[in-house]
């Protein structure tokens, strides 16, 4: 029998479980923050922004989104497990950047069904971390708002860069 990729990670798993001890923390991140950023396998988050285990919530999906789904998270972020900052996190040769919805009519002709989630991706990549934060600010759920920033990851050398709220489209 082939072993999979899975059945790789299992074996990691038993590994690490060996000489694993329950390191005694709360659900609560001990920084009071949440990340979110894209699902990009480049983007070594703790690493890069030197975080521990327990330090934030992360958020992760293809394009760093602010979708309904990251809203909901950012919800129980907040008001159940305490966390007051919000982190966003794009990055350069986002796989999104330029994509059209091509990509979308492209499934519907192979499976027979739209999809019924939205592509979100996006041509100027400092005006979608802009909306990525007028979405997180304007939502009505979240109670912490004040303390929301958006950052260009750049694959290649593995610097944020702030972006700004107020700058003007077509950077």
């Amino acid at each position: 029998m082939t072993q999979t990729v899975t059945d790789e990670l299992l074996r990691a798993n038993e590994r690490y479980a060996e000489a694993f001890t329950d390191p005694g923390m709360d659900a609560r991140p001990v920084r009071k923050v949440a990340i979110v950023a894209c699902m990009d396998a480049r983007l070594d988050l703790h690493e890069a922004l030197g975080l521990e285990l327990g330090d934030c919530h992360t958020i992760r999906n293809a394009g760093g989104v602010v979708t309904d789904d990251v809203i909901r998270s950012l919800t129980i972020s907040q008001r159940l497990l305490q966390t007051r900052a919000v982190v966003l996190i794009h990055h350069t040769g986002c796989g999104l950047h330029g994509l059209s919805e091509d990509f979308r009519h492209e499934i519907e002709l192979e499976v027979g069904q739209r999809p019924n989630w939205a592509l979100e991706s996006f041509r100027d990549l400092d005006q979608d971390v802009r909306q990525s934060m007028a979405r997180v600010r304007t939502s009505p759920f979240l109670p912490h708002t004040d303390d929301v920033r958006g950052f260009v990851f750049d694959v290649t050398t593995g610097l944020l860069r702030e972006v700004d709220p107020a700058g003007t489209p077509g950077r």
